[in-house]
């Protein structure tokens, strides 16, 4: 994992890959599944998420006012469907990361846990903005930290020639999934 400059984090999301949101308070973590992520700004840096009023993940992220942005990659497709498919509410007493042996490691700026194995993290503090989460369920937030494997991100840009296994993953629909493509 090596930094990423932050003027650059938006090159993260720019492909539109699923991501991993991870949250943390109170002793307390969640991770779930995401498609709707995107890039909003450059500097400072700034992305949008919408996550329902109903998930766990959502309740420890408002709680503590930071979230993490993960980016998994083909190897870690079944982790992706496992942790997209079922609430954190439904392990009473344990957790998603224990259940399923998700290892993660300690973020630099939020108390989000980091996944490992993915290909990029984007540590981000939530911008209150009642009115959009509220009826939206968007949430904004600026990106304070961001990092990325340099095998397949470094100089600002992606490339995943040579790597299948870590090439990010992209959602269509209905539990089908397709890794980013060739270079054209």
């Amino acid at each position: 994992m090596h930094p990423v400059e932050l003027t650059k984090a938006f090159r993260l999301l720019n492909h539109g890959p699923t991501s991993i949101i991870t949250s943390a308070h109170d002793g307390k973590v969640n991770i779930m599944a995401a498609a709707w992520v995107c890039a909003l700004d450059f500097n400072p840096p700034k992305v949008t998420i919408v996550i329902d009023s109903k998930t766990y993940t959502r309740e420890l992220m408002e709680a503590e006012g930071t979230f993490a942005i993960n980016l998994p990659c083909v190897k870690q497709i079944e982790m992706v469907k496992k942790v997209g498919s079922i609430s954190g509410r439904d392990f009473p007493g344990t957790d998603k990361f224990a259940e399923y042996g998700i290892d993660t490691f300690a973020a630099q700026k939020i108390s989000a846990p980091l996944v490992n194995d993915c290909v990029a993290w984007l540590e981000c503090k939530i911008i209150p903005e009642p009115h959009n989460q509220n009826t939206y369920d968007l949430f904004i937030a600026e990106v304070v930290a961001a990092h990325a494997d340099e095998r397949v991100f470094s100089d600002g840009h992606w490339h995943f020639d040579g790597h299948g296994a870590l090439r990010t993953i992209h959602h269509i629909a209905g539990g089908v999934f397709y890794a980013t493509g060739e270079e054209c």
